[in-house]
């Protein structure tokens, strides 16, 4: 049994991450303000002995009396209407919180290990994005905040690294879905399902022709505990699926999948909106054996399942 620190532990990919490693037989310290995370995601833990709860904005130095082995750290608002809310807090978040968790993994001597994002590619020139691929990032447009918050969240994990001697991981996260995603994120996979289960109108940003490329919320937090126990290996490194989909092709089959009388409509594209996003995982797959398993018509499936019980 080791003692799991994870920031962001009642958000989408958190509490997924908690319940695995609780399964595992770990004990899991739990640690958010809930700004964008959900105590319910999580209510199923608290019965666990081995699983606490701290509510703490980890933009404020944080003390933990007991040792610690490893920390998970995905404290950050990730999708976009959540991170441009509070722009500053964002970036508060992705600097002070990163180098608070960082100060304790180093007095603790713990392994920690940062999700970061495949926004740090910014509107990519090349596809697939690979680890030495620096990006096209726009630093003052109105995603920078957590495109620009993110790349030097990941600068000052090498410069603990390197100073300091923390041993750190860092993975490179691309479109995750799947049940306990929040319904109000604004996140595509989220919004055609609504839109369809409510027979509202599908909002398709652009001509449809942008890509993402989703990966399954299980397939990515086995990536995650994979990076963490490999040794020798700092990172970058992608965790994403690198089956490419149009967004109106997911539109279509989000709309087929649950026999809604939605209507496509087209909006604007907003602004610095990456127009292709699709991982080059070899290193994930070389490095850590991983790939994704799970096909996106089952994730699919077993996501609208999740939304359609909300309703």
């Amino acid at each position: 049994m080791k003692t799991i620190l994870i920031t962001g532990g009642t958000g989408f990919i958190g509490n997924h991450l908690c319940r695995s490693l609780l399964n595992n037989g770990h004990r899991i310290i739990c640690v958010d303000n809930n700004s964008t995370g959900h105590l319910s995601n999580i209510s199923d833990c608290f019965n666990d002995p081995n699983f606490t709860f701290i509510d703490y904005d980890i933009t404020l130095p944080i003390k933990i009396t007991e040792n610690i082995d490893i920390i998970f750290h995905l404290a950050c608002p990730a999708s976009p209407p959540a991170y441009q809310k509070d722009p500053i807090k964002t970036l508060d978040t992705c600097f002070l919180g990163t180098k608070n968790i960082l100060e304790l993994a180093k007095n603790k001597n713990a392994r920690i290990l940062l999700t970061s994002t495949s926004e740090v590619y910014g509107d990519p020139n090349i596809s697939p994005q690979n680890e030495e691929y620096r990006g096209n990032v726009n630093p003052i447009g109105i995603r920078a905040c957590y495109d620009e918050g993110k790349r030097i969240a990941e600068t000052l994990m090498f410069e603990y690294h390197r100073v300091h001697n923390v041993d750190i991981r860092v993975v490179r996260i691309f479109n995750t879905y799947g049940p306990n995603m929040d319904p109000n994120d604004g996140r595509v996979v989220s919004n055609f399902i609504n839109q369809c289960i409510r027979n509202e109108n599908i909002t398709i940003y652009g001509d449809g022709s942008q890509t993402r490329s989703f990966c399954y919320v299980s397939d990515l937090v086995e990536g995650l505990i994979k990076m963490m126990d490999t040794p020798n290996i700092s990172g970058p490194i992608n965790l994403g699926n690198p089956m490419e989909w149009t967004i109106k092709k997911l539109a279509e089959t989000v709309k087929n999948m649950t026999n809604s009388k939605s209507e496509l409509i087209y909006l604007p594209l907003p602004s610095d909106d990456p127009l292709q996003r699709k991982p080059d995982i070899f290193k994930a797959n070389s490095i850590l054996n991983w790939y994704p398993k799970v096909d996106i018509n089952e994730g699919l499936m077993s996501t609208i399942k999740y939304f359609s019980n909300l309703i």
